[in-house]
């Protein structure tokens, strides 16, 4: 070959060479990832999860950055995502609720699969049956994360005043309490239609049901009779136990009832603790838990309890996309992250922390401790049907309350959305 074709010839190949090396040495560009978050706002994780992500974003600078998109509105928040779900256009990251309307996403693969991931030493971080309850046909494609005991709360200090000295464990005494509390001048519960799906009053309706049905009490689907029981119960509530504005009200006038001290027993998680504690202090320190009031022949001192919420994802074929996601799961559920977040909080988690020299807010103690002591948790309700029940389930105890149908009519009317 000629020095002239050899030149020809060996040019190409060195730019060819030059550029393949230079795109190998090339900084790779920084992966961001979109998280639309309800933990925002007044919610009482948003600092410590801002401050996580803002850390995690000092640590991966120009690797990885997470950026926080704020989404206040609780149930706007659901009702965004899974729309989102189920129009393929799944966030880089986003909180996922596990129910019945949630699990048909599981199917195909438009999330994450972290089966692989949870499978070492990452899933043994996690509390004994976490990473099975997000497991489904053998994939985990959500993360456990906020988990859930709701049971009673109660003013002591109202109880004190209106001559009670425990909270009941019967029916009958807690019709007598709730007597001795409009006596003295004090609404006895918070209670709410309004909603997406009623919360405070879906659980009440919860473990009353868990109170008649026991440890299977879902076993009995709607029209059994429990469900009526039930119903009968939460209309005398409502007929003579609650705030005016109940029906109808939402979840701001079933709490700020409680947090303002106009009623003495409200239900909700341990999410709520940290609102307690930063707006009604006054309240924060005399609130108490226990379990619901056993019916009669029933069962008492169970809770209602769930995960509350997993972490979820967008799948991608991007492998460093899927690890930028898979490392920022990994830091939100690093036990010394989580440890931080709860104890600010007061929220509990399915992850494993250590809790020795902290100075546990007395709320979340209680937590751990009517956790621990459950003869038996139930999921709630809501978790058991359709969305499209759930709805039902407020406007349906709304006219109950008002009258217009009795508790069969409830029950009966529920029944047809159970397909």
């Amino acid at each position: 070959m000629s020095k002239e074709k050899f030149v020809l010839h060996i040019i190409p190949l060195a730019i060819a060479i030059g550029i393949l090396l230079f795109v190998g040495c090339a900084p790779r560009q920084e992966i961001v990832l979109t998280w639309p978050s309800i933990w925002v706002g007044q919610d009482a994780k948003a600092a410590a999860v801002t401050a996580l992500v803002d850390q995690f974003n000092e640590n991966y600078e120009g690797v990885y950055r997470v950026e926080i998109e704020a989404n206040p509105d609780y149930d706007g928040y659901r009702d965004k995502i899974n729309a989102l779900v189920a129009a393929g256009n799944v966030p880089d990251i986003f909180i996922f609720n596990v129910d019945p309307t949630t699990l048909q996403f599981y199917e195909g693969d438009i999330l994450l699969d972290f089966t692989e991931a949870l499978s070492g030493e990452w899933g043994n971080q996690f509390v004994d049956g976490a990473i099975q309850g997000a497991t489904i046909n053998g994939r985990a494609k959500t993360i456990p994360y906020e988990i859930a005991i709701t049971p009673i709360w109660y003013n002591q200090q109202l109880f004190e005043q209106a001559g009670i000295t425990e909270f009941p464990t019967t029916i009958n005494e807690f019709w007598d309490a709730a007597d001795a509390l409009l006596a003295s001048g004090v609404t006895p519960t918070s209670q709410m239609t309004g909603g997406s799906n009623a919360w405070t009053s879906m659980l009440w309706y919860s473990h009353l049901l868990g109170s008649i049905g026991g440890s299977a009490v879902w076993d009995n689907r709607l029209p059994h009779q429990q469900y009526q029981r039930a119903a009968e119960v939460m209309l005398r509530m409502f007929q003579q136990y609650t705030t005016r504005d109940a029906v109808g009200g939402d979840a701001g006038v079933s709490g700020g009832h409680f947090l303002t001290g106009r009623t003495a027993i409200f239900i909700n998680g341990p999410w709520y603790i940290g609102r307690v504690r930063d707006e009604a202090p006054e309240i924060y320190e005399h609130v108490r838990l226990a379990p619901a009031p056993a019916l009669s022949g029933g069962a008492h001192g169970h809770q209602v309890g769930f995960p509350l919420s997993n972490l979820a994802a967008a799948n991608t074929d991007d492998p460093d996309r899927a690890e930028a996601v898979t490392t920022f799961m990994q830091w939100m559920t690093q036990p010394e992250n989580v440890r931080a977040i709860s104890l600010d909080s007061g929220s509990l988690f399915a992850i494993k922390f250590d809790v020795e020299g902290a100075t546990l807010d007395h709320l979340q103690k209680q937590f751990i401790e009517a956790s621990s002591n459950a003869t038996f948790i139930i999921p709630h309700f809501q978790s058991q049907y359709s969305a499209d029940l759930v709805a039902e389930f407020g406007q349906n105890l709304g006219a109950l309350a008002l009258g217009e149908i009795d508790s069969r009519q409830f029950v009966d009317t529920l029944a047809q959305y159970d397909r």
